[in-house]
């Protein structure tokens, strides 16, 4: 924690309403501390406490990002499952033919697809770090 290393023996025990408690642990979440008894006793004892800031836009634009890539995943999933069906289809020769043109733009297009949710996952990591 970044303090001494001797333990600690002595309580300080209080009670508080349910609303009050609401209100001190909704401040102790926006926090970096990991227990209720580390923030209170940077609080008591008028030591820094270090609040996370989170940016109410970045969060919404977060989870649009969030519903595109599985969009994404989605639309490339049918579309493999349509190919894949397609080329069960071979027997008939106009279908055949489409294949064998098509089949470079859609190994484009998967791996394309593929590099899109791969830099949305970076951008989520990037801004979603605590």
């Amino acid at each position: 924690m970044g303090m001494q290393k001797s333990k600690l023996k002595s309580w300080i025990s209080f009670r508080v309403r349910p609303n009050e408690y609401d209100i001190i642990h909704g401040h102790f979440q926006k926090t970096t501390c990991r227990k209720l008894s580390e923030y209170a006793r940077k609080v008591l004892l008028n030591k820094p406490v270090i609040v996370k800031f989170r940016n109410q836009s970045a969060d919404e634009f977060l989870r649009e990002m969030i519903k595109l890539k599985n969009e994404l995943s989605a639309v490339g999933n049918n579309f493999n499952q349509s190919v894949k069906r397609l080329h069960t289809l071979e027997k008939i020769p106009e279908v055949k033919t489409w294949l064998s043109i098509t089949e470079p733009s859609i190994s484009s297009l998967m791996i394309n697809i593929e590099e899109i949710k791969n830099r949305m996952n970076q951008v989520y990591e990037l801004w979603s770090q605590k």
